[in-house]
């Protein structure tokens, strides 16, 4: 009998319980299927439904979750390829020869640019263990803290502003508040399409109860705003102003926490200061919405004990992103509204891993354990957990996402390697960023896909593991840690990302630093780096993560206190005492700068970018997948009525749209759920799915000063109709 024989007649049925790998929401799923002795080699077997006992969506599950395995046997890459340069054909290679050819490149870069002209660029879509295998090799290992991930074009203006106001990274706050606020404020998420059940937990929640209220400030009337008590559909770049007016409407009716304020916070009065700048007819009018809605949205958080404000692309990825988070804080510091249930600052997380990256040092200015690099304190701490020599670990914070795009037009970039991402189609000014990309001297593309579009821009493409191949952990938006089970052999000849850098690492003799034969090690190791940090995990283990998730903080020792009868903590900062220098948390007053690229004369419309439903990022795996594809056809530009007559275009057209940094096509779908003079389109199209699509051909680079972070959400364009015969 052969050992496929014998592994057929062994096979029994079988669920293995995972996490979605789509958005930040983490939804808990489980796999049904046949195994035996052997994980299985394909895909075409399996079920997937929402994990009922999953804390964090009880079984509930979107279109993108009851999918996901209808994508894993889909053009996928099967061996390591390589090619000298990118006109020339890619050549299957074994990975003992991709190997060496890294080695051999990162040493010949070292030697002749130093070592930090060697980049990673990855992805929330890493497993913890990924992330931190990587943090060790970049900057325990080479000494260069040049790792960044596509969480920059995400989330870090998130990261920036819970540092600045409360002194740490890391929400604090807990799915449950859906269940238990009075009034949901959210700005500048659309939760229903991208965070869909999220969504349907608080909408259940605000059919159940007639006192509480719902507040969507977007300037799209997006399925999040269609049941919304109130919709601010404020003008693009104007939330800061927005959320001081509200400021000072809730100071001027004596609706704020005195107590708390003058107990737990830092430079209020200099916060108050600045509020007298925003009286209610000077903000509404900046905001362009009537003052009575100004008012009542002031009235309505005023009026509640428990206000939950969530929000997630559209605040972060904005120039002033640091300061709408900042500006968010200030409203829950001066009303007391921050510890308790039901109420809090909730960034929501785009992406499925982007929290363990957070928490494992996965950014350019990061440690793990939610240390930085600039302090060097932190410095001191990793390097002699990692058994480092001091000094190792570079005080400079690495490149940025864009700042790597600009190190490969200087040619200070001599190694590139991306990781899980598609950078051709997310980062902005597309037509920059290919260019630079056609510069790199050596590319590295590391990914489970072939081809994405950013295959073209690669020397050598390394098949990667995907989700259900390889066993590690994410850590979703409200903090569980969930373990995600391999429950079918990787095709062909791929392999787990942190077995990449892993052997890589070693073959530059770093053996002892990265000894890991598995994830469970890796694991082991990264939670003691979180010792006594706001993120610790040393109580979580995967003995512990077979049975249920985790949610951190979870501590092996005493030196945390949870509530009685509990082994973790809900929330963070119940005690109202804050990470900062006197453990107070940080008023910090801004004055809006508006958009970084205002309308003119030339370009008299504000492009908003977003998110669909059913599909993800840049269609990578959704693009695969049928039913996906039916329900999300083809790309489209939204726009007012008003301002569809006034351009001479209906329902259908195409029409071509132009930015000082590139231009785009899309048909035309004409519909008052936009404001006048803002359009919208999808981010999801690259070259692989439509012709002349990419919204990203539009955006601009200009970025957060803090967070570093793009505006990828407003820029100006213009709009014409497509001339065919000049097209033909």
């Amino acid at each position: 009998m052969t050992s496929t024989e014998t592994s057929i007649e062994t096979t029994t049925k079988s669920s293995i319980k995972t996490l979605c790998p789509y958005c930040g929401v983490g939804c808990g799923l489980e796999v049904l299927g046949e195994t035996g002795d052997a994980l299985p080699a394909n895909s075409s077997n399996w079920k997937v439904r929402g994990d009922r006992t999953h804390p964090s969506n009880v079984g509930m599950v979107c279109v993108k979750g009851a999918t996901i395995a209808e994508s894993l046997d889909k053009n996928r890459l099967l061996y390591p390829m390589f090619r000298e340069s990118l006109d020339q054909p890619f050549q299957r290679v074994s990975w003992e020869e991709a190997l060496e050819k890294i080695c051999d490149r990162i040493r010949l870069v070292q030697q002749e640019q130093g070592v930090d002209s060697i980049c990673m660029y990855g992805s929330g879509q890493l497993q913890t263990e990924d992330y931190y295998v990587a943090q060790k090799l970049l900057k325990g290992c080479l000494g260069t803290n040049n790792f960044d991930s596509n969480s920059r074009l995400c989330m870090s203006s998130a990261v920036s502003g819970y540092l600045r106001s409360l002194g740490s990274d890391g929400p604090p706050c807990c799915y449950e508040d859906l269940d238990l606020t009075d009034c949901a404020f959210l700005i500048g998420t659309n939760t229903a399409d991208c965070h869909p059940i999220v969504f349907n937990r608080l909408r259940k929640h605000h059919k159940q109860d007639a006192q509480m209220k719902l507040i969507v400030v977007d300037p799209r009337r997006t399925a999040t705003a269609e049941v919304a008590d109130l919709h601010l559909p404020i003008n693009p770049g104007t939330d800061i102003d927005l959320l001081n007016g509200i400021a000072y409407l809730l100071w001027q009716g004596g609706k704020i926490d005195q107590e708390f304020i003058a107990s737990h916070t830092n430079n209020s009065s200099a916060f108050i200061e600045l509020l007298q700048h925003y009286p209610p007819e000077k903000v509404a009018q900046i905001c362009g919405i009537p003052q009575a809605d100004l008012e009542l949205a002031a009235q309505y958080w005023g009026e509640s004990a428990r206000v939950l404000s969530l929000w997630s692309m559209g605040v972060n990825q904005s120039s002033e992103g640091t300061a709408k988070v900042n500006s968010i804080i200030n409203l829950h510091l001066l009303t007391g509204t921050i510890g308790k249930p039901g109420c809090g600052p909730f960034s929501l997380t785009g992406q499925p891993n982007a929290m363990g990256g957070r928490e494992s040092g996965g950014l350019s200015k990061l440690l793990p354990g939610y240390r930085l690099v600039s302090d060097p304190q932190h410095r001191q701490e990793v390097e002699e957990f990692w058994g480092v020599p001091a000094g190792r670990i570079s005080a400079q914070p690495g490149r940025t996402a864009w700042e790597i795009i600009m190190g490969l037009e200087t040619d200070e970039v001599g190694l590139l390697w991306i990781v899980a991402t598609n950078p051709a189609v997310s980062m902005p000014d597309l037509a920059r960023t290919k260019k630079a990309l056609e510069r790199s001297p050596f590319t590295i593309y590391q990914d489970a896909y072939h081809p994405t579009e950013t295959t073209q821009y690669a020397h050598l493409l390394l098949p990667a593991a995907q989700w259900g191949e390889k066993t590690g952990t994410m850590t979703n938006s409200e903090r569980y840690v969930t373990l995600c089970a391999a429950f079918q052999q990787p095709p062909g000849e791929a392999r787990a990302d942190w077995e990449i850098f892993a052997d890589v690492g070693r073959r530059l003799g770093f053996t002892e630093l990265l000894p890991f034969q598995n994830a469970e090690a890796i694991h082991t190791e990264y939670v003691q780096s979180t010792k006594d940090r706001v993120c610790d995990q040393t109580g979580i283990s995967y003995e512990k993560l077979k049975i249920s998730p985790r949610q951190w903080p979870l501590s092996a020792s005493s030196s945390l206190r949870y509530p009685l009868g509990k082994d973790s903590q809900a929330r963070l900062y119940t005690d109202w005492k804050f990470p900062t220098p006197n453990g107070r948390a940080n008023f910090i007053p801004h004055h809006s700068r508006g958009l970084a690229e205002p309308i003119d004369g030339d370009y008299p419309f504000i492009l908003t970018v977003g998110r669909l439903y059913g599909h993800w990022h840049t269609q990578t795996r959704t693009g695969r997948i049928e039913k996906i594809r039916k329900m999300h056809p083809e790309p489209f530009l939204e726009i007012h009525p008003r301002d569809a007559e006034k351009l001479g275009i209906v329902q259908g057209e195409l029409v071509e749209v132009y930015s000082r940094r590139g231009r785009a096509q899309f048909p035309v779908l004409v519909t008052r759920a936009i404001a006048p003079g803002t359009v919208f389109a999808p981010l999801h199209w690259g070259s692989l799915w439509a012709d002349n699509a990419e919204a990203n051909a539009l955006t601009h680079a200009i970025s957060c000063p803090d967070s570093l972070q793009p505006e990828l959400k407003a820029c100006a364009v213009q709009i014409k109709k497509v001339d065919f015969e000049r097209v033909l």
